[in-house]
C-alpha cells in the first residue's frame, strides 16, 4: 500500500512565524505552498521552496481567497472573473519562486474557506477548475474525499487525488467539522495514528458522534499550523511505515 502525507507550509509572514517548515519538510512527501493570498511572503516561501527540494518533497500550489487577515478561512462570495485571474495569479508566482528554487508546481490544492466552498459549489469549482485547465491542465487538484468536486475536474480533464485529513474531525456526512465547533481541530498524535492507519486499511474513519465514515483518499495532510503538527505527521508515518504503507507523493506514483 501506499499514500501520500501532505502538509499546508510557506505560511509565516514577515515577523509572524507560522509552523515548522524545515521540521515538517523531513517527513511529508508533498508540500502545499501558500501562495501569499492567505499567507505567506516571497522570500519565505523560496525558502521553503527550496528546503522542499533539498528533501525531495513534491511542492503544490496552496492556492486561497485574498484574505491575510482572515488567514484565508472566511467565506468569500468572489466574482467568476475575479476569482479565476485570482488562481491563475496564484498559481503563475509560485510556479516562478519555485524554478528558482530548482522545482517546479506539480499540482494544486486549495486552501481554508475556498477549499471547502469549491467541494460543492459548482460555480466557484467551475471558477477554479478553469483557472488551473488555464494555466496547465497537467496540473492535479487535490479535492476533499468523497466531495462532488472530484467529478466535476474530472469531467474536465484534470487529474484528481482525494485527500483526508489527520487533524480534523469529521461529521456523519463526511464533511469536516467546523472549526467554530468544539472538537474540530484534533492534537493526539496516538489517536491520530490509529484513526490515518485505519482510514489507509479499511477506508473508514471514526466521526465526531462515533459513527463510522467511509472514506477512500489518495493523500492525507496534516495542516502546518497545528501546534502539534510535527509531532503529528511523525507519528502518522511512523505508524503507517511500521504497518507496511509506503509514503509517496501521488506525483511520484503517477510519474
Amino acid at each position: 500500500m501506499k499514500m501520500d502525507l501532505n502538509s499546508d507550509l510557506g505560511e509565516s509572514l514577515g515577523a509572524w512565524r507560522m509552523g515548522d517548515d524545515a521540521a515538517m519538510l523531513s517527513i511529508v512527501s508533498s508540500a502545499n505552498v501558500a501562495c501569499g493570498f492567505h499567507a505567506g511572503d516571497p522570500a519565505g516561501i523560496l525558502r521553503t521552496l527550496r528546503q522542499a527540494h533539498a528533501n525531495g518533497v513534491v511542492v503544490g500550489a496552496h492556492v486561497a481567497y485574498r484574505d491575510l487577515v482572515g488567514f484565508g478561512r472566511r467565506n468569500m462570495d468572489v466574482a467568476s472573473a475575479d476569482l479565476i485571474a485570482d488562481v491563475i495569479y496564484q498559481i503563475g508566482a509560485l510556479k516562478g519562486l519555485a524554478a528558482a528554487a530548482g522545482t517546479s508546481v506539480r499540482y494544486v490544492k486549495p486552501h481554508g474557506a475556498l477549499y471547502n466552498t469549491i467541494a460543492h459549489d459548482a460555480r466557484q469549482a467551475n471558477d477554479v477548475i478553469t483557472a488551473i485547465r488555464e494555466v496547465d491542465p497537467r496540473l492535479t487538484l487535490v479535492a476533499l474525499a468523497g466531495s462532488p468536486l472530484l467529478g466535476w475536474a474530472q469531467a474536465q480533464g484534470l487529474r484528481v487525488v482525494a485527500e483526508a485529513f489527520a487533524d480534523r474531525a469529521y461529521t456523519p456526512a463526511g464533511a469536516l467539522v467546523s472549526r467554530r465547533e468544539q472538537g474540530a481541530v484534533l492534537h493526539d498524535a496516538d489517536l491520530i495514528a490509529e484513526r490515518m492507519l485505519r482510514l489507509v486499511c479499511d477506508g473508514v474513519i471514526e466521526a465526531i458522534d462515533g459513527s463510522r465514515v467511509s472514506i477512500q483518499a489518495d493523500s492525507i495532510c496534516v495542516h502546518g499550523d497545528n501546534p502539534d503538527a510535527v509531532a503529528i505527521a511523525r507519528q502518522v508515518r511512523a505508524r503507517l511505515t511500521q504497518a507496511g504503507v509506503v509514503i509517496e507523493s501521488f506525483e511520484v506514483a503517477a510519474a
